[in-house]
């Protein structure tokens, strides 16, 4: 009982000094989302075509038909 309460004392006590820590330890963002400007979206111009092998994906409502 004695080791239980002592190992639950000192993860507390790390668990606590880390919380408090946690705004000086976090690093921080680069740039937030809000900051971005219209240059940083890709245009539709921009992006490569993909072409689709198969069938399309149509999921299956009916479980008791494969």
């Amino acid at each position: 009982m004695f080791l239980l309460a002592t190992v639950a004392l000192c993860c507390s006590a790390v668990a606590g000094t880390l919380t408090l820590l946690e705004p000086v330890l976090r690093p921080q963002p680069e740039r937030l989302v809000a900051e971005r400007s219209l240059t940083d979206v890709p245009r539709t111009s921009d992006l490569t075509p993909v072409r689709v092998v198969g069938a399309p994906f149509e999921p299956n409502v009916n479980p008791r038909q494969r």
